[in-house]
């Protein structure tokens, strides 16, 4: 039989979670909110943007009270930021920190859903010591006025690092923080751990694909089928670097006794846009990875340590930020232009996800056929397909049809089960031609695949 690596009740379970995923709001997907820039539209435009969407959460940069005022009653979840700048005032000074809670957050809730403070940016990876060692005295000040305000709990205070905080993140099971930020860190984690806070983390694929720029890398950067990566310390197979990231994160937690402590992605995306001496930028590589980390959130498969449950992820960003410096890059991340229409499609919208329902009956004018089903190209050889096999069902979609017994496990060969596990990620990923692209091992067609009892899903529309 083509080699599978999960169970069959496995299978089941992943399937009626990720049923649950889709039935219910996407509490996990969030977006960056970045304001460097000079052209954004107005607050009430983006309220209404975001309400279009399956965002869940937004991530603030700071604590814009127009932004903030905007978002209220509009059931999304408000992430709001104090600068690095602030750190020193905040950490010396209690009733700078109430005042700081006074002006930001108590004029505005419960109304406007604020869950998070962070207090600044990638302090820890910062090389200021000064600054690191005021970062859990401004934290836990914040957190004290929290407490004044009857709202602790309700509200948490963390910080966001970057990836640089660990020493050693390959292979993930080796996660290791970097030894001259123990000390800082612990304290810091003694914190996260008795507020019930979340450790909020960075990682960005594409930077780890700019360092090794290799075809099999971007493949495992973009989620796309690819050999996978054995972990030498646990022989877990990553089949994605987002994976990989976020667990050597919680391999470092764990390994200095934050077992507890929950993950937040508080930033990752791809630029589809960058200078010509810059590796990797492109629409359709920002396309496949944005595309292909939404399908994975919402397959809510999780990680290998962190299984059935999609960590909470903030994307990079809502816009580009035309005011930021640096190479082009930087300035092209975004999803949306600043006239709200998309940059590209990755299926964020509700209308794509949810068709809208005629108020009264109407006689619908006739519509083409599509394609419906994903099935491999001719020609592509066993071990590719073997690979693609591997990458679906390590998705967490139902792969038991293709299992002895199943109605799909006849003929037992690589082929005809790589053809099932293929088209039904499709199905399950949004059948977007994206989800069928398989590193250009596989098409969309509109000839019914199925045979004898064996139902592949899809179809026309």
């Amino acid at each position: 039989m083509a080699m599978l690596y999960r169970n069959s009740t496995f299978f089941v379970l992943a399937a009626l979670l990720q049923i649950l995923h889709f039935a219910t709001s996407q509490s996990f997907l969030g977006v960056n909110y970045g304001q460097v820039a000079d052209n954004l539209p107005p607050p009430s435009s983006t309220a209404n943007l975001l309400q279009s969407t399956s965002f869940s959460k937004v991530r603030l940069y700071g604590a814009d009270p127009a932004i903030i005022k905007a978002l209220a009653n509009t059931g999304i979840d408000i992430v709001v930021g104090t600068s690095n700048g602030d750190i020193a005032n905040l950490a010396s000074d209690p009733n700078a920190a109430q005042q700081w809670i006074n002006s930001n957050v108590i004029p505005f809730y419960p109304a406007s859903n604020i869950i998070l403070i962070t207090v600044g940016n990638e302090v820890m990876s910062s090389s200021d010591n000064n600054l690191m060692s005021q970062l859990t005295p401004a934290m836990q000040n914040l957190q004290n006025a929290l407490n004044s305000a009857s709202v602790a709990g309700k509200i948490k205070v963390s910080t966001v690092h970057s990836m640089a905080v660990l020493s050693q993140s390959d292979p993930p099971s080796s996660g290791m923080f970097n030894p001259q930020y123990i000390s800082t860190m612990k304290g810091l984690l003694g914190f996260l751990n008795a507020t019930g806070s979340p450790f909020t983390i960075n990682p960005y694929p594409f930077f780890a694909y700019q360092s090794d720029p290799r075809p099999e890398t971007l493949a495992f950067c973009l989620f796309q089928p690819n050999s996978g990566r054995v972990d030498s310390g646990n022989n877990i197979k990553y089949t994605n670097m987002f994976d990989a990231q976020v667990d050597a994160i919680r391999s470092a937690l764990n390994s200095i006794g934050f077992n507890g402590v929950e993950i937040v992605v508080a930033e990752t995306g791809w630029p589809y846009n960058g200078d010509s001496n810059e590796v990797g930028p492109s629409v359709d590589n920002a396309k496949a990875y944005n595309g292909n980390l939404i399908a994975h959130l919402r397959s809510g498969v999780g990680t290998p340590l962190m299984p059935n449950k999609s960590v909470d992820t903030y994307i990079f960003a809502l816009y580009d930020e035309d005011l930021k410096p640096g190479p082009t890059s930087e300035r092209s991340f975004g999803l949306f232009k600043p006239d709200l229409t998309m940059t590209y499609d990755v299926g964020l919208t509700k209308s794509s996800q949810t068709p809208a329902t005629p108020t009264t009956p109407v006689t619908p004018a006739p519509k083409a056929k599509t394609a419906g089903w994903c099935v491999p190209n001719s020609g592509v050889s066993d071990a590719q397909l073997q690979t693609d096999l591997d990458y679906a069902c390590g998705q967490g979609i139902d792969c038991s049809p293709i299992q002895p017994g199943g109605a799909c496990y006849e003929p037992n060969t690589v082929a005809s089960h790589a053809a099932y596990a293929m088209n039904l990620l499709y199905q399950t990923a949004g059948r977007n031609p994206w989800n069928c692209d398989f590193s250009q091992t596989a098409t969309v067609t509109s000839t019914n695949p199925s045979y004898n009892t064996c139902i592949y899903p899809g179809g026309s529309t």
